[in-house]
Parts: C-alpha cells; structure tokens; sequence
C-alpha cells in the first residue's frame, strides 16, 4: 500500500468511509480535500458493467462540457489548402502537412490533441508507433478525423474530451478545476455522465453504472451514489 502524506491524510478523514454521496455533497466534499499549492484538476472515475475484451463492448467517444476543463488544449491539424486555412482561423496552435509529419519524425510532440482530414489520414498513418501510444492519433470516433476541421478545433479549444475504457472497464475523465464554482463542476459532471449512459452497449448486462468516484489530483476518492447521478437537468 503507498504511503500517503499528512495533507492526504487530514483530507481523507472528511470523507465517511463506505458512505455514497449525492453528487451535490460530493463535489462540495472533493473541493474542501484539496491541499495543494496549485489549481487541482477535479476528475471522474466511473467502473462500467463492461466487458472491453469484447469490441462490441468498449465505450469510446467524446464530448463537450459545458464549462470546459480549465486547461487549454493545443491542437494540431493535419490538413492542405483550403482546410488549412480554416483549421488556421478556427484557432488551430499548428497547422500543416508533410512538414509536421516529418517534425513529428524528429521527435516533436508538443501538442495535446491532433486533428486530421481524411485525405490526410495515408500520411499521418505513418506516425501510429508514435502517437498511438501517446493516445494522439486522430480517430473519426472521437471526431478528430472530420473535414469539418473548424468545428473540431472549436469543441475542443471549448472543452471537449475523450473518453474510453481502461482494460477493467473504468473511464477516467476531467471534469474541470478545483477553482470552478460548484454549479459549474457539477454540470459538466452530469453532461459526461449522461453521456455514458447514452452511449451504453447493447450487449452491456446487468447493472451499467457500477461506481462513481470524485477526486481532485492529489486528493482521496468521494464516492458517489449511481442512484442519483444521471439524468440531471437544469
């Protein structure tokens, strides 16, 4: 078992071990446990009843919240001519073709999302060794691979994520920063649950929702009720 510091610890006595909190309580809960010096990131873990060995099974997608993540994304587009120049007003940090794929060859990565056209995509296929296991490869999934570059850069410059689950069947996703305002983490909390239970498998059986868990980045877990996570509205 790690070790965990004084701050952790101090944190994790707030939280009633084995107690499911309401969302509304949980959020409150998560902000009073962060410690540290700097804007924690606020994140979701949630256990799906899933199978991922089975590809009818996996849950992948993306989505837009509301009120963003707190972080702003640098986004690369692999696009020529007229998409460029789209991708370029829509907001794009990077924009080209073959001179990226070749910076990218040298070892450049510094970027956060990748977008491409599909005509780009015989080219940009070319750096899978690299950006697959950084999880940068552009994917029609999750809406990076689009002629509708414009709008791709947009949703993520205004807080669009991807989701996916692990080998165990959790997703792990960011749901703003500490520094939100409870309203706001909240409803990005529910826009990314909602989600999930939208997008749920059809050869999904049994209870979809397993668990919940709220935390901050260096804070505990506060889990939350399943009973009262979706379907909340304005």
């Amino acid at each position: 078992m790690p070790k965990h510091g004084k701050k952790y610890q101090e944190a994790a006595k707030l939280i009633e071990r084995g107690k499911l909190y309401d969302p509304e309580e949980a959020v409150e809960l998560v902000k009073k446990t962060a410690s540290a010096k700097f804007d924690e990131t606020v994140e979701v873990a949630v256990k799906l009843g899933v199978d991922p060995k089975h590809a009818d099974q996996q849950v992948r997608g993306a989505v837009v919240l509301p009120y963003g993540t707190g972080k702003t994304k640098r986004v690369l587009v692999f696009a020529k001519g007229e998409k460029a120049k789209e991708a370029e007003e829509a907001g794009a940090d990077f924009v080209g073709a073959e001179d990226m794929v070749a910076k990218i060859q040298e070892g450049w990565t510094d970027f956060d999302v990748a977008v491409a056209t599909p005509d780009m995509m015989g080219m940009v296929g070319r750096l899978g060794k690299i950006l697959g296991p950084k999880g940068l490869m552009p994917n029609p999934k999750v809406g990076t691979v689009t002629m509708d570059v414009a709008r791709a850069v947009k949703e993520i410059k205004a807080g669009k994520i991807e989701y996916r689950t692990d080998k165990a069947g959790n997703i792990h996703a960011p749901i703003g920063k500490v520094s939100f305002d409870n309203e706001k983490l909240l409803k990005n909390f529910y826009t990314l649950i909602d989600t999930l239970i939208r997008v749920k498998p059809a050869a999904a059986k049994g209870q979809y929702l397993r668990s919940i868990t709220l935390s901050t980045t260096m804070g505990p877990g506060v889990k939350v009720s399943t009973l009262r996570a979706p379907g909340k509205k304005d």
